[in-house]
């Protein structure tokens, strides 16, 4: 399973509806958009298998349009959350719990 969460760290806000991709290799696994809390709470409803993944938010800002993530799954049985903290000039992401 693969979480995410976004926080305008700015307006000090969840990021409701915004877009995040989840890649494999060059195929698309999912696109959603965040709830009102800034969150999607799975990512690859089809599961996960071992291997890279691309994470991509299209944060739309005014100096950052995007963030891309790589990722390696090697326990696809885990949980992997994901947060990003973004605002118009920062954004810091880690693994979360």
């Amino acid at each position: 399973m693969i979480s995410t969460h976004v926080l305008d760290t700015e307006r000090g806000e969840p990021r409701p509806g915004l877009a995040v991709a989840l890649f494999r290799g060059g195929e698309l696994v999912s696109e959603q958009l965040t709830d009102d809390d800034g969150r999607i709470g799975e990512l690859a409803p089809d599961g996960l298998q071992a291997g890279e993944y691309r994470l991509v938010f299209d944060v739309a800002g005014e100096f950052f349009r995007r963030v891309e993530l790589t990722l390696t799954v090697t326990e696809p049985d885990r949980h992997h959350h994901v947060p990003l903290l973004v605002s118009a000039f920062s954004c810091t992401t880690y693994r979360g719990s």
